[in-house]
């Protein structure tokens, strides 16, 4: 680990370690327990981002980032839960909207926990979720395909598009309520335990007061479109992690022909996540995102070929980070990433 010491980065690796490894096959087929939210809640990793002033840390993107591998390499479940918190975290922190004032501060400290209903905007022409100005708020209606930590969230940040092609991001609580409703949680080859659902929307209606953002879509694609073609920070943690189950395994010779290579895209990732115009450079992001899947992939297999016919019990550690290393592959796909990764693979 490359980051200069940081305090936040050692209370990671003291939940990592002592709570979140050590129950992550039980998590992995039972559902991530509240109790471990609880634990991240008070531990002030969820305001790493927030200002001071709101309660959080404001450590630096490098921390972030850290941060986010730790918990992803213990439990992929847990982190993909808490990760969610961060993008309204941040979002909150650059509004100026009276709802920054109301949320900041709980999201910040995490006495309020916080889900994402926003990537099928990405979507865009196609609309899954419609905003209609409506008495004096606005309502939304259509289906979000994806919502994470159902159950377990306080709240959530939704996003529709309105008529006139403007985004609109509003919160409310992570409840059914009148307009809202869920599906059951869906059965994945990974992460199940993160209770993921389908949101139908059919009227639902937010108040003007709850909207942190309204932008143009164009000018909302160009700013998130290329936060898709940085490798995640969760990839480098399945893939450390990948590597350690080699080295208990005894194969410590292939584990080291590994661990180098990783060493060098992750630090090249991360340098490049620093680059002050974040739409700059996007073929060498993509190129190394795909070398980044190419590293985990290798990692995860060696640890299945390493753990033989074990490795396929489903309490064992090979195997989960095999499966959570396949959700990573998709997880925040974009076109333009797909295409840059099929053709990457396309010439192997």
């Amino acid at each position: 680990m490359t980051t200069a010491p940081h305090p936040l980065l050692a209370t990671a690796h003291s939940l990592a370690d002592g709570l979140l490894a050590p129950h992550a096959a039980r998590v992995d087929q039972g559902g991530v327990p509240a109790s471990h939210l609880d634990a991240i809640r008070r531990s002030g990793l969820l305001g790493v981002s927030a200002p001071k002033e709101y309660g959080g840390a404001a450590a630096p993107d490098a921390v972030a980032r850290e941060v986010q591998e730790i918990l992803a390499g213990a439990c992929c479940s847990t982190w993909f839960v808490q990760t969610q918190h961060h993008s309204p975290v941040r979002l909150l922190t650059q509004s100026g909207l009276p709802v920054r004032e109301r949320l900041l501060g709980p999201l910040a400290t995490g006495e309020l926990l916080a889900g994402i209903a926003y990537a099928h905007v990405r979507a865009f022409p196609r609309v899954p979720v419609r905003a209609t100005a409506e008495r004096g708020g606005w309502r939304f209606d259509g289906r979000v395909p994806w919502y994470t930590g159902w159950g377990l969230n306080d709240v959530m940040l939704l996003a529709g598009v309105s008529e006139a092609d403007e985004v609109v991001f509003a919160f409310t609580e992570a409840r059914e309520q009148p307009g809202l409703r869920a599906s059951e949680p869906m059965r994945l080859a990974a992460l199940t335990a993160a209770r993921t659902v389908s949101l139908s929307l059919d009227g639902l209606w937010l108040p003007e007061d709850s909207v942190v953002l309204r932008t143009p879509q164009e000018k909302f694609a160009l700013v998130d479109g290329p936060r898709a073609t940085n490798a995640s920070p969760a990839v480098f943690g399945v893939a450390y992690a990948a590597l350690r189950v080699l080295e208990d395994a005894g194969e410590r010779e292939t584990a080291a022909a590994l661990h180098g290579p990783l060493d060098e895209v992750r630090g090249q990732v991360y340098d490049l996540a620093e680059h002050p115009v974040p739409y700059e450079r996007v073929p060498e992001r993509l190129a190394l995102k795909t070398r980044s899947y190419d590293l985990m992939r290798a990692a995860t297999t060696a640890a299945v070929v390493a753990g033989g016919g074990r490795a396929m019990d489903l309490g064992g550690t090979a195997q989960r980070l095999f499966r959570e290393g396949m959700f990573l592959l998709v997880q925040g796909q974009t076109g333009e990433v797909r295409r840059a990764h099929l053709g990457a693979l396309a010439e192997i």
